[in-house]
Formats: C-alpha cells, sequence, structure tokens
C-alpha cells in the first residue's frame, strides 16, 4: 500500500496572499462581463434605432428588457444633461445678478466710507469750534461777573445820590428808581438792563443839574405853619422858595435829603428872580446867597 501523505499547511500570509489574487481575478473577470454587457446593451439599442430592411429581429423576454432599461437609461441621462445645462444657465445668470449687486454694494460701501470720513470730520471741525465757544462763553462769563460788580457800585451810588435830588427831579426819575434791585445778588435782571437803567437815571440828573426847575411845594415856614411856596431849585447844589405872604429861605442838600432854612431877607430878590423867569420882568443880575461845600 502506499502510503497517503498529509496536505501540507500553508502559513496564514500566503493564504491571504492567495485569497488576494483570487479577488483581483474575480474583480477582473466582472469587470469584462460588464463591459461586454454594455457593448452588447449598445449595439442592441443601435440595431433596433436602424433594423435593416430585410431583417427580423428576434429578441426574447430578457433581451427586450435589456434594450428597455438602455433606453431608459439614455432618456434618463439625455434628461440629466438638459437640468445640467439648464442648471448651468440659471447658476451663469445668478452669477451675473450676484456681481451686480456685489458691485453696487461695494459702492455703496464706498460712498458710506466717504460719508463717514466727511462726517469724522464735521466732528473734528465741530469739536474745534465747540471749544472756541467755550473759551468765549469763559470769557463772557468772567466780563459778564465784572460788569455786574461795576452796575452794582453804581446802583449803590445811585441809590445815595436819589436822596439828594430835589423833589420835583426824584418824582420824576421815581419809575427808573423803582428798577434799581435791592439786592444785586438776588435779581434776575440782566447787567445790560441795569446798565440801561442807570444811564437813563443819569441822563436826567445831569439834565437837571444844568437847568432851573420852579415848582410849588408845601414849606414850613419860620412859625412852623405849613404853606404853599413858590422854589426854584438852581441844578441840584441850591434852592430858594418865597410864600404867598412874603416869606423865603434857602434849601440845600444833604446826604439824607434837603434841609431848609427860613431868610426872609432874600425875599425881595427870590421874588424878581421868579420875574425874570416868568417873562415879567427883563433879564438883570440878583444877587442869592449860596453855600459851596
Amino acid at each position: 500500500m502506499n502510503p497517503v501523505k498529509a496536505p501540507r499547511q500553508q502559513s496564514p500570509a500566503a493564504q491571504r496572499a492567495r485569497c488576494g489574487e483570487r479577488s483581483s481575478g474575480l474583480v477582473r473577470r466582472r469587470r469584462t462581463v460588464g463591459s461586454l454587457v454594455l457593448a452588447g446593451a449598445i449595439g442592441l439599442l443601435s440595431a433596433g434605432a436602424r433594423p435593416g430592411p430585410d431583417e427580423t429581429v428576434a429578441q426574447d423576454a430578457g433581451g427586450s428588457q435589456t434594450l428597455d432599461e438602455t433606453r431608459l437609461t439614455m432618456d434618463k441621462w439625455i434628461e440629466t444633461q438638459q437640468i445640467i445645462s439648464r442648471e448651468s444657465k440659471d447658476w451663469q445668470q445668478g452669477k451675473e445678478i450676484l456681481l451686480g449687486r456685489l458691485e453696487l454694494v461695494k459702492n455703496e460701501i464706498a460712498s458710506l466710507q466717504s460719508k463717514i470720513g466727511e462726517a469724522q470730520a464735521g466732528v473734528v471741525e465741530a469739536d474745534r469750534k465747540r471749544g472756541e465757544l467755550v473759551a468765549e462763553n469763559d470769557r463772557l462769563k468772567a466780563a459778564n461777573a465784572q460788569l455786574n460788580e461795576a452796575v452794582a457800585g453804581m446802583e449803590a451810588e445811585v441809590r445815595k445820590l436819589f436822596k439828594t435830588l430835589p423833589e420835583p427831579i426824584a418824582t420824576r426819575l421815581q419809575p427808573l428808581y423803582q428798577r434799581v434791585p435791592e439786592d444785586p445778588t438776588k435779581t434776575n435782571v440782566s447787567a445790560a438792563e441795569r446798565f440801561q437803567n442807570v444811564l437813563g437815571i443819569l441822563n436826567e440828573v445831569n439834565k437837571a443839574n444844568s437847568e432851573i426847575t420852579v415848582a410849588f411845594e408845601v414849606r414850613n415856614l419860620s412859625d412852623g405853619r405849613p404853606a404853599e411856596v413858590q422854589v426854584m431849585y438852581v441844578g441840584l447844589a441850591q434852592a430858594y422858595y418865597v410864600s404867598a405872604g412874603g416869606e423865603a429861605g434857602i434849601g440845600k442838600p444833604t446826604p439824607d435829603g434837603w434841609v431848609w432854612e427860613s431868610s426872609n431877607s432874600i425875599a425881595g430878590d427870590v421874588l424878581m428872580a421868579f420875574d425874570i423867569l416868568q417873562g415879567k420882568h427883563s433879564p438883570a443880575f440878583v444877587p442869592l446867597p449860596v453855600t459851596i461845600q
């Protein structure tokens, strides 16, 4: 008897290599069969599209199915190409629209950047002008403070002067004098209005100081009786009066007001002065006493 040889064992690596060769061969055979099937389908499609006049097409059920599938595949392919062409056209149109919009957006961005630059330059200019205005405002505030201080001093002098004014002049200036604030720090009147008021009072006072003012007033005579007298104010520094009974007197201003004293010896001269002022007597030199302080 011949001895039976046991099969030789192969290593795992050799087994894997052999399996790989089998797989590669199987793949190559499948690709070859697929190519043949595709070539046959195309040939059948061509034959079905252009049959000969005397040629009889004999196809079984399997061949008809393959031809139908091939035609269906070609229809799908044509439809797909049409879709691709249409989508490509739409994409190109959309691209052009988007490029146009992008250009518009770029122009708008450039315009906005230009306007931003102009606005920033305007802000810088506005800040510069604001700084100038703030400095000017501070200067005007300082000047206004000086003016308020100056007009407050003038108003104080006006209050002192008002006490020394003759009664007719004081009565005429009373509306202006009432505008002088009692407390300069608690008034809402502007410095300009206060200056205008003070200048109005001083203008009237200066005018009265260069004139002779005649008025009728009530004065106490030498015996203490009140009587109406005719008074002649020579400017703001001296005054003379005479009553209907021939009693005369002299008045002069003081810081607390006018003071009067009887002087009957000047009654005749005072009456002559009144006659000259009223046109009843020709102009002449009239000696009257004057007190100069």
